[in-house]
C-alpha cells in the first residue's frame, strides 16, 4: 500500500510509558483538522478489514519527540518505517517472518557489501534462530525498569521482548488479563529496539472499553470506530524503522548519521 500522510485519526502512541512524543503534528485544511501520521496501525487494521490479507507500507512517520531523545542515538522525529500486517496472524507468524528476514538481510549485506563494511570497520555477527524471548517483567527484574539499552548491550543476538503495557489496539491476553500479546524485537550490541508490534484488538466493545480505560478522547477516533463497529478482522503485525536497520547494519554511532537530511530531536533543522 501507499502510505497515509494526513488523516483525522492516527496512532495515539499512548498511554505508552516508553513514549516521549510531546505533541502531534496537525494542520487545518478546509475547516478540518488533520493529523500527520505517527504510525499507520489503525489504517492497517481498516485495510485488513477490506480483505487485504497481507500488506506492507514504507511509511513516513512524524513523531515530535522530546529534545532529550537526542542523546539516545536511536531517535528521530521524522523517519521511514516498514509497516506490515497479516490477517489472522499471530505472534508466532510475525516471529517467523522477521527472524527469517533479518537473518537473510544480514547475510546478503555481508556478501554484497563486504568492501563497504570493511571501510566502515563493521563486523556483523552471525545471527541464528530462534531468537531468545523474554517478558518485560523478566527484563525489568534483571536490568531495572529502564531495561532496553542494558539488555541490548548485553545481548549477542537479537531478542524478543514480550508483554508491554501500551496502546489500546494491542491485544490483551484473554487468558491472563493485564498481560498483552505484543512484542518488540531488540538489536544486540546496544543498538536497541528494532521493531514494535502486536496481535490486534478487533472486537468493538473491547476497543471502546480500552479507549475509555486509557482516558483517551473518544472523538479523536470517531472515523476509525465507525468502521470498527462494522467488524474488524483479527490480525498481527509490526513496524521497523529503516534508519535504525541501516544504523545496525553499518554500526553508525547515531541513527541521524544515516540520514542525508538529519531529523534528530533537539537539533535545529537547517534544510
Amino acid at each position: 500500500m501507499m502510505p497515509v500522510i494526513l488523516s483525522p485519526v492516527t496512532d495515539p502512541l499512548g498511554p505508552d510509558p516508553g513514549s516521549s512524543v510531546i505533541k502531534s503534528g496537525e494542520i487545518e485544511y478546509l475547516g478540518q483538522r488533520l493529523t500527520l501520521t505517527q504510525s499507520m496501525i489503525l489504517h492497517k487494521q481498516l485495510a485488513i478489514k477490506e480483505r487485504l490479507e497481507k500488506i506492507f507500507i514504507i511509511s513516513p512517520n512524524i513523531r515530535l519527540e522530546h529534545p532529550k531523545r537526542k542523546e539516545t542515538g536511536r531517535h528521530l522525529f521524522e523517519f521511514s518505517q516498514v509497516d506490515f500486517e497479516i490477517a489472522y496472524g499471530t505472534r508466532e507468524t510475525v516471529f517467523e517472518l522477521m527472524e527469517d528476514f533479518l537473518i537473510s538481510m544480514v547475510e546478503h549485506v555481508k556478501m554484497e557489501c563486504a568492501e563497504q563494511l570493511k571501510f566502515l570497520g563493521r563486523g556483523l555477527p552471525e545471527i541464528v534462530k530462534p531468537f531468545p524471548r523474554y517478558t518485560t517483567h523478566e527484563l525489568a527484574e534483571r536490568y531495572g525498569e529502564d531495561w532496553e539499552i542494558h539488555a541490548s548491550q548485553a545481548a549477542k543476538q537479537p531478542f524478543w521482548a514480550l508483554c508491554h503495557k501500551r496502546e489500546f489496539y494491542d491485544k490483551e491476553d484473554p487468558k491472563e488479563p493485564g498481560h498483552y500479546l505484543n512484542y518488540d524485537l531488540v538489536y544486540p550490541e546496544g543498538f536497541g529496539e528494532a521493531l514494535s508490534g502486536a496481535e490486534r484488538e478487533h472486537e468493538y466493545d473491547i476497543i471502546i472499553q480500552k479507549i475509555t480505560r486509557h482516558g483517551l478522547d473518544m472523538k479523536r477516533f470517531e472515523s476509525y470506530l465507525e468502521l470498527a463497529k462494522e467488524g474488524l478482522v483479527p490480525s498481527a503485525g509490526g513496524g521497523f524503522g529503516v534508519e535504525r536497520l541501516v544504523r545496525y547494519l553499518t554500526g553508525a554511532d547515531h541513527v541521524g548519521d544515516v540520514q542525508l537530511f538529519r531529523r534528530v530531536p533537539g537539533e535545529t533543522v537547517t534544510v
